[in-house]
């Protein structure tokens, strides 16, 4: 989505807060939703997948300046960020909050336990300790699962597949992140009778990055796995161009990194978790409890191919492959 387009998209259906118009309804059917972002502002990713969860709210019949103010703020990836933007959000005394991400649940629960919170993208919710389980939430929190750990050894087959010669591979991650470990433990699992050496490398920082990426690629046959994290997001374009430059085939949890020049992706489709997101806000507003509400799994998965980059890495692409990507990027 363009940043153009995307800002046409919101003019139709909210702002980062929407106001009340002259002629609104001011009583007690207005409602009012917290949005805690984990990407920035001007990030066409994030950009996106809210455009989708207030596509989903206004399917549900909750129109700006009639029965609803969405207050939203975007953290980029910057602890303070979370934690100020969670208490302000809770200031505001939301009837319920939308969460983007781990952080943004985390901040969020520290702030209040009795506001309702519903996440739209989080990893392992019960080993983080958001939920008590997935059928029964409990608490003031449920939401929408992003995957499994076992999508772990998956990214390790494709990439394997794409690049038989691979013989090294680079998982980027962010070390606090606690789910983290657990993906890394699923790739390990599988490498080696892939026979593929497994080096983890943080990303908390540009400095982090750019070291880890460069003193990887002094060796031959390697490749990356990117995990999903707000400090991947933040740094996709650095990652895409430190691949790019010492010619490391990866592969990504999003879509978007394909889109801006990375190999390949899969994973499920976060904009889709967006839009279910606004169904769980809407039962809520009409009285539901999160904790009566199970935590969903994702129902759609996207596999994506970059030919250009792929070209450009010396890579033939298998016809198998081919075959089952959703999306191919020429």
């Amino acid at each position: 989505m363009r940043r153009r387009d995307f800002i046409k998209l919101i003019s139709g259906l909210a702002g980062a807060a929407w106001p009340f118009g002259t002629g609104a309804q001011q009583n007690e059917r207005a409602r009012r939703i917290g949005v805690l972002m984990h990407s920035a502002a001007d990030d066409l990713d994030g950009q996106s997948r809210l455009a989708a969860f207030l596509q989903g709210l206004k399917a549900a019949g909750w129109a700006a300046g009639h029965n609803v103010r969405v207050d939203t703020r975007w953290a980029a990836a910057d602890a303070d960020r979370f934690r100020t933007y969670a208490a302000e959000l809770i200031g505001l005394a939301p009837d319920v909050v939308l969460a983007s991400a781990s952080q943004s649940v985390a901040a969020l629960q520290l702030a209040s336990r009795t506001v309702p919170i519903v996440f739209a993208a989080v990893t392992d919710p019960v080993s983080q300790g958001f939920v008590a389980s997935l059928p029964r939430p409990g608490g003031n929190t449920t939401g929408f699962a992003l995957y499994e750990y076992g999508i772990g050894p998956k990214w390790l087959e494709l990439l394997k597949e794409i690049a038989p010669a691979l013989s090294r591979v680079a998982v980027l991650r962010d070390p606090t992140l606690h789910f983290t470990s657990g993906e890394l433990g699923a790739i390990h699992g599988i490498a080696s009778s892939l026979r593929v050496e497994i080096s983890p490398v943080g990303v908390r920082d540009t400095g982090e990055i750019e070291h880890g990426i460069t003193m990887f690629a002094r060796q031959s046959n390697g490749g990356l796995i990117t995990l999903g994290s707000p400090a991947t997001l933040a740094h996709r374009d650095l990652i895409i161009r430190l691949a790019a430059h010492h010619r490391l085939p990866g592969i990504y949890t999003s879509r978007y990194f394909v889109t801006n020049g990375g190999l390949m992706s899969y994973g499920p489709d976060r904009v889709d978790l967006y839009r279910r997101a606004a169904s769980y806000v809407d039962r809520i507003l009409k009285g539901e409890k999160p904790s009566d509400l199970p935590v969903q799994a994702p129902t759609k998965y996207e596999l994506s191919i970059n030919l250009k980059t792929a070209k450009a890495l010396d890579l033939d692409v298998p016809p198998t492959l081919l075959a089952r990507a959703h999306e191919l990027i020429e």
